[in-house]
């Protein structure tokens, strides 16, 4: 017969476990409204609001109101829920100051300027590069159709929690990430971003386009590939990995 104090414990232990899947949801799946939730994890909508506003008060994540892309029907638009960064910083960041120094020492070494961040922008190439070639096999032995959802499921396994959906009116898919490990360094440093969108583009065979990025304070990082990919390999056109037409999640 358990006392009140073990039956206490069990049920904190309880819903702290349910909260933190509340959260990890959000994490994988990005920005998204109670109902989503609820349904996605078999909670009562009520349920959900209270461990909502639980993190909310604990600074993991924070509301916002939801993107309407279109036509805005009658009403308010639902809210939805967003991590934060003391929210990301719970699910082991991996990166630290020493990374910030070091990147803003090998711009420094370079002169500064134009020549400080062509430099950053060699280092961010080079660190991705090793990377691309872990990909390269997934992503080759995929058929032409499966090639963004075979380097979304290599990209997961590094921590990336990467999906794949449709992109408005079938032009082709959207490639999102809804952790980044080194977010904040990509902040000071967007080259890392800009080298990781010329790895996709090589990798997909064809030009893509990053929409939205975690750095840049959006809730996914997410990039455009069109249909009809060309075959995995082939060189990619010169700037073909765009970062403009930014579009928060």
């Amino acid at each position: 017969m358990k006392n009140a104090s073990e039956a206490q414990e069990e049920q904190t232990t309880g819903e702290r476990s349910t909260r933190n899947r509340v959260a990890r949801s959000v994490l994988v799946h990005g920005p998204s409204t109670a109902a989503d939730l609820a349904e996605r994890l078999g909670l009562t909508q009520a349920a959900v609001r209270r461990h909502l506003d639980a993190l909310v008060a604990e600074d993991i994540v924070e509301p916002r109101e939801k993107r309407v892309y279109g036509n805005r029907g009658r009403g308010r638009p639902a809210k939805v829920f967003a991590l934060t960064d003391c929210g990301r910083d719970a699910f082991d960041q991996a990166y630290d100051q020493l990374a910030a120094d070091a990147l803003r020492w090998i711009a420094e070494s370079a002169g500064g300027g134009e020549q400080g961040d062509a430099a950053v922008s060699a280092f961010a190439r080079a660190r991705v590069a090793a990377q691309a070639e872990r990909y390269r096999s997934v992503v080759e032995a995929a058929g032409p159709e499966e090639r963004t959802q075979a380097l979304a499921e290599a990209l997961s396994q590094d921590g990336y929690a990467a999906t794949t959906r449709n992109a408005p009116a079938s032009a082709g898919e959207q490639l999102c990430q809804h952790h980044c490990p080194v977010a904040h360094i990509a902040e000071q440093f967007p080259q890392l971003c800009e080298a990781e969108a010329e790895v996709f583009s090589r990798l997909l065979g064809t030009h893509v386009q990053r929409l939205a990025t975690i750095a840049h304070g959006d809730g996914v990082c997410t990039t455009f590939v069109p249909k009809a990919a060309s075959p995995s390999g082939t060189t990619a056109p010169t700037n073909t990995a765009s970062n403009a037409g930014r579009n928060p999640a």
